[in-house]
C-alpha cells in the first residue's frame, strides 16, 4: 500500500482515537503501527521548499494558541467553547501576497487540534489535515507553519480535527491575501471595507460533546501512559484489508448502532456573524456616496443567503478571485466553505437591515428577530423612528 492510502487510512479509522503519531511511537513498543507512515510523519514538519531562513524579517510571523473559554453570543447567553487566542472569531491574519508566513501554533487545550489554511494553496505538509499531512497537535505541544501567502483575496482559517465540534466552537478566524495592485480597490475605490464570518452552532452539542471529547481524551491518555494501547483500543489499523480482518474477529467500530444510541450531529440554534448573535452583532457603517467593501466568509455548516435593503451591490469575487463580470443583486448564496467580496455603494440613505434571508436564521434558540442579522447604518443619521410603545386613549 503507497504512503498516501496508508495516511488516509489512518485519518478514516482513527479520527475519534484521539492518539498522536508522536505519542503513540512512546506508547507500548508492541502496538501494531504503519511504520513507513510513522517514519514519514516522526520529523513533520519539513520545511518547505524555498522557504527562508529563520531571522529578522524573512516572515510575517504570527503566534497562535487555542484555549478553552467562556464565549457570550448574546446578552444572557455565555458558553463554555474553545477559541483562538481566546477569543471567538479567531485574529484576522492580514498578510501580502507572495509573502513568507510563519504561524506558531500552540496548543493550551486538554484536546487535539490542527490549523487548516481554507482556500490557501499551502504546501501539503501545512494543510493542517491530521493523519494525512501531519499529527495533530497534543496538548501543550506546538505545531510551525510555513507557507508563502497566495492566492490573493479573502479566505479563512479552521480547526480541522474533530471539526463538526470545534467550526460550532468557533475555532476559525479571517485570512485576507493583499495585493499592491489590488484590482478590487483599483476599479471600485472602496474607503472601508468590513469582515463578516458567518456561522452557526448548537449550544446543546457543544456542551455534551466538548464534555464527551474531554472524558474520552482522558481516558486515551491514560491507556498510552500505562502502554496499553492496541490497534483496538486506538481503532487504528494499516490498511482496509486489517481493519476488516479485525471485523471478523469481533472488533466493534465507533461508529457501529451497538456503540451510539443514536446520531449526534448538530442542529443550530443559534446563528452568528463575527461570533456574536443579533442584537450584539456590531452594524455596518457608510456615508451618502461612499463606497465600502464587504467581505463574507462562511466558516459554518448552514447555508446563508444574505439580504442587503434598500440597496444592489456588486458581487465582485468569489473564494477570493475577482469575477471578470461582477454580478449586481440584492441576495448573496453563500455556502459553506465560501467566501464573497461584495461592493456596497452609499446611494440611499437610512439604516438598513442585512439578513440571512432563510428567517430560520435569524432567531436566537427559535425566538425571531435574532441569529444572522445587522444593519447598514449611514454615518450622521437619526432615525425617525421612535421604539416607545404608546396606546391610543
Amino acid at each position: 500500500m503507497d504512503l498516501n492510502r496508508r495516511l488516509f487510512m489512518t485519518l478514516s479509522l482513527m479520527g475519534a482515537a484521539g492518539l498522536s503519531l508522536e505519542n503513540y511511537a512512546e506508547a507500548n513498543s508492541g502496538v501494531k503501527r504503519p511504520e513507513h507512515a510513522m517514519s514519514h510523519m516522526m520529523n513533520w514538519p519539513p520545511k518547505p521548499k524555498g522557504a527562508p531562513p529563520d531571522g529578522k524579517g524573512n516572515y510575517r510571523e504570527f503566534h497562535i494558541d487555542v484555549q478553552l473559554m467562556t464565549h457570550e453570543i448574546v446578552p444572557g447567553m455565555l458558553i463554555h467553547t474553545l477559541g483562538f487566542n481566546g477569543q471567538v472569531p479567531g485574529p484576522l491574519l492580514r498578510v501580502k501576497e507572495g509573502e513568507w508566513v510563519k504561524v506558531n501554533f500552540r496548543n493550551k487545550t486538554p484536546l487535539m487540534h490542527t490549523i487548516h489554511w481554507h482556500g490557501l494553496t499551502v504546501p501539503y505538509a501545512m494543510d493542517g489535515v491530521p493523519y494525512v499531512t501531519q499529527p495533530p497537535v497534543m496538548p501543550g505541544k506546538e505545531y510551525v507553519y510555513r507557507f508563502k501567502a497566495e492566492p490573493y483575496g479573502t479566505h479563512f482559517y479552521h480547526c480541522h480535527w474533530g471539526t463538526v465540534l470545534h467550526m460550532h466552537a468557533g475555532m476559525y478566524g479571517g485570512f485576507i491575501v493583499e495585493s499592491d495592485n489590488d484590482p478590487i480597490r483599483k476599479k471600485y475605490g472602496y474607503t472601508r471595507e468590513y469582515i463578516l464570518i458567518l456561522s452557526a452552532l448548537d449550544s446543546n452539542f457543544i456542551r455534551n460533546e466538548l464534555n464527551n471529547m474531554l472524558q474520552r481524551m482522558a481516558q486515551r491518555m491514560t491507556l498510552m501512559k500505562a502502554g496499553r494501547l492496541d490497534s483496538w483500543t486506538t481503532a487504528h489499523f494499516d490498511s482496509l484489508d486489517d481493519f476488516k480482518s479485525a471485523l471478523k474477529r469481533g472488533f466493534v467500530p465507533p461508529y457501529a448502532r451497538s456503540r451510539r444510541a443514536q446520531a449526534s450531529l448538530p442542529s443550530p440554534d443559534f446563528f452568528t456573524i463575527n461570533g456574536k448573535s443579533y442584537p450584539a452583532t456590531e452594524p455596518i457603517h457608510i456615508r451618502e456616496n461612499e463606497t465600502i467593501r464587504v467581505r463574507l466568509m462562511n466558516a459554518g455548516s448552514e447555508n446563508h443567503h444574505m439580504h442587503l435593503h434598500g440597496h444592489d451591490f456588486l458581487h465582485v469575487c468569489n473564494d477570493g478571485a475577482p469575477l471578470t463580470h461582477p454580478i449586481v443583486g440584492n441576495t448573496l448564496p453563500v455556502g459553506p466553505g465560501k467566501t464573497a467580496d461584495i461592493i456596497i455603494k452609499g446611494t440611499n440613505p437610512g439604516i438598513w437591515t442585512f439578513h440571512d434571508h432563510d428567517t430560520r436564521r435569524v432567531t436566537n434558540n427559535g425566538m425571531y428577530p435574532g441569529g444572522c442579522l445587522t444593519t447598514l447604518n449611514y454615518d450622521g443619521l437619526q432615525s425617525h423612528f421612535k421604539p416607545s410603545i404608546a396606546l391610543d386613549e
